[in-house]
């Protein structure tokens, strides 16, 4: 019996000691985020009543008017926010005439202290300047970076008449690098809603105080 107890004991050390010598070592899963399916880039005219403006804006995206921005209640007919729901994506409008130089330099310093609120939390902040002299349009478009509310602030006006401020948000939880690629997308179609905006003769008459 002993030479079997000792054939068996030998059984018993290598099955312990053999997984103890694999040199496999685990390697890590690449990050997977989950699947987006983008809509195919197509661009129609924006006209919604009480906006003395147009500009272009995709096809996919739905208004909807008269509605609360930065925790404020809407202060003329021309409050909307643009969504793209297959996206989860939102842009929230507000339009504002000015009547006088002291509004004018109330509502740009209201649009930097709106970006600087979403600045606390980002890693990065740039500032780029809008001018398009033909068509009276300036402003200023903020890109923000890292783990905040919005990625992409806006603000437009033509400095005497008109002025229009914006804020995309992500109805998501998802990390600032898994929405790197789907801000990107819609960063083109707010880009394309500057370049293509155009102001009208008047500011809507029943815009509210």
């Amino acid at each position: 019996m002993r030479p079997f107890l000792s054939f068996l004991l030998s059984l018993i050390v290598a099955a312990i000691l053999l997984p103890a010598c694999d040199e496999r070592v685990a390697m890590p899963k690449p990050r997977a985020y989950p699947r987006v399916i983008y809509p195919k880039k197509k661009y129609i005219p924006f006209r919604a009543g009480g906006c003395p403006f147009t500009f272009e804006m995709p096809e996919y995206a739905e208004i909807e008017q008269d509605v609360s921005f930065f925790d404020e209640g809407p202060k003329s007919d021309c409050w909307f926010t643009l969504h793209v729901r297959s996206l989860n994506a939102q842009l929230h409008c507000s339009y504002y005439p000015i009547n006088s130089r002291t509004r004018f330099d109330e509502l740009v310093q209201d649009a930097f202290t709106m970006a600087q609120k979403h600045n606390i939390k980002a890693n990065y902040i740039e500032e780029i300047p809008v001018y398009r002299s033909a068509n009276r349009v300036y402003g200023v478009v903020f890109h923000l970076e890292g783990p905040t509310a919005s990625f992409y602030q806006f603000f437009l006006t033509d400095s005497v008449r008109h002025f229009l401020r914006g804020a995309l948000y992500f109805r998501t939880q998802a990390r600032p690098d898994s929405l790197a690629p789907v801000l990107d997308f819609m960063r083109q179609d707010m880009n394309r809603l500057i370049e293509t905006l155009r102001w009208q003769a008047a500011p809507p008459k029943s815009s509210k105080s």
